[in-house]
């Protein structure tokens, strides 16, 4: 054997060496990542529902998971009309069954028709189905207005999240002070903080005001903006509108004035706009950041470069696991706009039953058609329900002395802030964990309620917060908003 090759050896009769792969050999920058929807909590709730499926005696019957918006794992139930048409589209055969009503099976063979060998088992062009492309340029013209769209510029992925991951990618760039900044809301959703870990990308933290329900304020974009020049380059915002972990929807005024502050910092806008249709709050309105900067005149609208994005997973739709999304790019280069394509390329294609949904999103049931009443009537009711519900986390919440929550105007979560007493605060720390994460563990522990720590979204230095989803059935959300006040008011005498 050649000296200094192999590291073999021999015990106890059997042969053994290194691995190959170990946690010092691995990409560092994996180990950075951190995404506290699916952290230690969840990881604890999932071994408690275990423990109760195998007759063990907690102090609760049940675990209720309220860390994540999977709104049908919460019991929200699908549309009927986007299920038809996906079941026909799977399986084609079912065209001729009389109990599927005649708009969905056109709607099938019309997508069908776009697939190759009329399959949704085949491979889509990188970019999407050509045709739910164009549906989507057309939903977007409708929703804002009449504003122009481009099927050239709509690109369908794997979820928001893939869209909003690919564009990091392209932004990312330098080394050292030169290196590429994002900023990014505090409180935040995980998915960018543990995409620009993975990529060493500076995180750039501006903070949202939750004495003002959760807004932005200009001034605070240019306190951070300016701070973090000095040791990275700024490229690109990102704006959640409405709001994840928050449940703000932000005011045409405020959209206005941040278009106006990328355009004069020269930033690259991504705009989240996932939950576009929940809003619930009485005065609040959805705007597009593109309908906005379109309205503005061609000094922003032919200038701000803007990445748009939107899923099948959020809204009344609630269909997460069909991982359908779209992205809208507007004034990209276009030498950069062909590095996207290739880029996109290497996966091939976005899931084509999301790339179905989608469409199914963008061009539901219209007036007339056989579906459209029954679509309306289940649209209209998973929407009041949950516009209910989140009057009903503010009011209860509100309550319970040492809670404080601003009320949920939009998407699908409340972000309370809770007093910690300082004897539980210390004993956090000796244990080496976030306050925020030792009470939602106890939380978890004693009620079986499974909350998501403010500490994995980021807050105020001296703040603790948790995150809760709204979209436990009524019944569920009652029981989970009655233990979260029995437990607080015990946690506080207990470290009193």
């Amino acid at each position: 054997m050649c000296a200094g090759i192999g590291s073999e050896s021999k015990e106890n009769g059997m042969m053994s060496r290194a691995k190959v792969l170990t946690i010092d050999t691995m990409n560092p920058t994996v180990k950075k990542v951190e995404y506290a929807v699916r952290g230690p909590i969840v990881a604890r709730a999932v071994e408690l529902e275990r423990e109760l499926s195998e007759g063990m005696k907690k102090p609760f019957s049940e675990v209720i998971k309220a860390n994540i918006g999977d709104a049908h794992a919460m019991g929200q139930q699908p549309i009927t009309f986007f299920r038809q048409v996906l079941a026909l589209c799977s399986y084609p055969e079912l065209l001729s069954d009389s109990t599927f009503p005649e708009d969905a099976k056109s709607r099938a063979c019309s997508i069908l028709n776009s697939c190759g060998g009329n399959s949704m088992g085949s491979y889509s062009p990188s970019q999407g189905i050509e045709s739910v492309r164009q549906d989507v340029a057309r939903y977007i013209e409708r929703r804002d207005g009449g504003v122009p769209c481009d099927p050239d510029n709509i690109y369908l992925t794997t979820g928001a999240s893939d869209g909003i991951v690919t564009m990091l990618k392209l932004l990312v760039c330098g080394e050292g002070a030169t290196r590429a900044g994002v900023m990014i809301s505090i409180p935040q959703y995980p998915l960018y903080s543990a995409a620009l870990a993975e990529l060493g990308a500076v995180q750039i933290n501006y903070y949202l005001n939750e004495e003002k329900f959760w807004s932005l304020d200009i001034s605070e974009l240019q306190r951070a903006l300016d701070e973090a020049r000095l040791y990275c380059n700024p490229r690109a915002l990102c704006i959640i509108n409405p709001g994840n972990p928050t449940g703000q929807v932000q005011s045409r005024e405020c959209i206005e004035d941040v278009i106006r502050f990328a355009a004069q910092e020269r930033l690259f806008l991504m705009a989240d706009e996932v939950y576009q249709d929940n809003v619930y709050a009485e005065g609040c309105q959805f705007h597009s950041f593109k309908k906005v900067l379109f309205e503005m005149g061609p000094e922003y609208s032919e200038t701000v470069e803007l990445a748009s994005f939107h899923s099948t997973s959020k809204c009344y739709m609630g269909e997460c696991g069909f991982r359908g999304g779209y992205m809208e790019i507007i004034n990209m280069d276009d030498d950069v706009k062909a590095q996207l394509t290739k880029l996109l390329s290497v996966r091939l294609c976005p899931p084509v039953p999301g790339q179905a949904l989608m469409d199914l999103v963008v061009n539901p049931p219209q007036p007339g058609e056989p579906s459209y009443e029954r679509f309306i009537k289940e649209r209209t009711a998973t929407l009041s329900t949950l516009a209910e519900k989140a009057k009903l986390t503010e009011q209860v919440l509100n309550t319970v002395q040492g809670i404080s929550c601003n009320p949920v105007q939009g998407a699908m979560y409340s972000f309370p802030r809770i007093t910690i007493p300082e004897k539980a605060v210390k004993e956090a720390t000796d244990m080496g964990q976030q306050p925020d994460m030792f009470y939602c563990m106890k939380m978890l522990e004693e009620t079986g309620i499974c909350l998501v720590p403010g500490s994995g979204f980021g807050q105020r230095e001296g703040t603790y917060h948790f995150r809760m989803t709204i979209l436990p059935r009524t019944d569920k959300l009652k029981i989970l908003l009655n233990k979260v006040q029995e437990f607080h008011l015990k946690f506080t005498q207990q470290y009193s």
